[in-house]
């Protein structure tokens, strides 16, 4: 039997490499005839890994991580019609069965068929059907004709790793906080967050026309990568607002659409910027976005939060001013993304040249046994995306 090594969630702040078992064609006690074994290639450190890692979920110890996932099929089921062993594929990070109706209408993040618990399932992750995670050096993926993308050239998508392999979750992730906040050409876009999927989403804007694009944060490194892509930026730890930090760039105190890219562990702004405060963003976005506007809001909020603020926090009841945002007649669109609307679109931009995806968000390639070290280094606020290369083979 081949051997297999995963990252490992251990506790709180802790996570660790270890020997995992080599992926079977099985689901349960029966064969899983439509699924992949896959040779991973890339595979990402994200955010919302981060949040399990901290303690901030109800993730339990032990659980491999890893919803970014980029590889080689090397074996298929026997219902697998039109992948091939050999093909080089991107994975979105929902898992989706193709049949159900949220399937069929293009919500695939929100599938009815893969998680006993809820709609919606995922690798490696929290409440998400108990899929094992792709941080590992093979990994299984069900409903493959379905779910995954081939990349045409294996060559040409080799030459483009570090951009392709963002296909899995934040390149679409950010694309779709801009569409469902109505991003489009001559748009004032504000961006909530610089991390990846902020970055991610920022470049999003630039590729649908966006005229602005104001990035805030609190972490100067984040701001400086914002920059060095065309956007303009806003220190979250300044005392002025962020209506008057707008307004210096754009001359008016508001933007046609908004996009949290922070979610549920959001901080204050100004003297508050030290303290965790979860309704900050959606409340400042609802207090800059024009009347009319449209908010989009790809962050993570989670329906349990040990690490809640407060007894409202850990189930997830925020202070939101959704009176504002009825007065202002705003639209919002949350939940996860469904990759697969998106991903075939990115991948073109991608190959075609007209989108710089892995300059724009840093990638930077670590391997597996860096992991660790990577994920320490992430929640410190470093300015980059972690891709693990667990064969080596993007190095190369």
């Amino acid at each position: 039997m081949a051997s297999n090594r995963g990252v490992a969630y251990m506790g709180p702040g802790k996570v660790e490499v270890q020997s995992i078992d080599y992926p079977k064609l099985e689901l349960g006690s029966r064969k899983c005839e439509h699924g992949v074994i896959i040779k991973i290639v890339a595979t990402n450190i994200c955010g919302s890994d981060q949040h399990m890692v901290r303690g901030r979920t109800t993730a339990p110890e032990g659980l491999i991580l890893g919803h970014e996932i980029t590889g080689e099929v090397i074996e298929a089921g026997r219902d697998v019609e039109f992948i091939k062993v050999g093909d080089l594929v991107s994975v979105p990070f929902n898992i989706a069965c193709g049949r159900c109706r949220n399937c069929k209408e293009g919500r695939t993040g929100i599938c009815l068929n893969v998680n006993p618990a809820r709609p919606g399932a995922a690798y490696g992750y929290v409440d998400m059907g108990g899929w094992v995670g792709g941080q590992a050096e093979y990994v299984m993926s069900p409903y493959a004709d379905f779910n995954l993308l081939k990349f045409p050239d294996k060559g040409q998508a080799m030459a483009k790793i570090r951009d392709l392999t963002l296909l899995s979750d934040i390149f679409p992730t950010g694309y779709h906080g801009a569409i469902t906040a109505g991003v489009g050409p001559g748009s004032i876009v504000y961006v909530a967050g610089a991390g990846p999927v902020g970055l991610a989403c920022a470049e999003a804007c630039h590729l649908l026309g966006a005229a602005v694009v104001i990035v805030g944060d609190l972490i100067p490194e984040r701001l400086a990568q914002a920059r060095s892509f065309g956007c303009e930026t806003v220190d979250l730890k300044k005392d002025a607002t962020l209506s008057e930090q707008i307004e210096q760039i754009v001359g008016v105190p508001e933007v046609d659409s908004a996009v949290d890219c922070v979610g549920f562990e959001a901080r204050g702004h100004g003297q508050d910027a030290a303290v965790e405060k979860p309704a900050t963003v959606l409340n400042s976005l609802m207090q800059v976005t024009r009347a009319g506007g449209a908010i989009g809001i790809p962050g993570l909020y989670v329906t349990d939060d040990p690490g809640g603020v407060d007894e409202n926090a850990k189930t997830g009841n925020l202070s939101i001013r959704i009176g504002l945002g009825w007065a202002k007649s705003h639209s919002f669109a949350t939940g996860q993304c469904p990759v697969m609307r998106y991903h075939r679109q990115l991948m073109q931009a991608i190959l075609h040249d007209r989108v710089q995806i892995a300059k724009a968000v840093n990638v930077t390639v670590i391997s597996l046994d860096d992991a660790p070290q990577g994920y320490k280094d992430f929640d410190k606020g470093a300015a980059k995306k972690f891709v693990i290369d667990p064969h080596h083979l993007v190095a190369a």
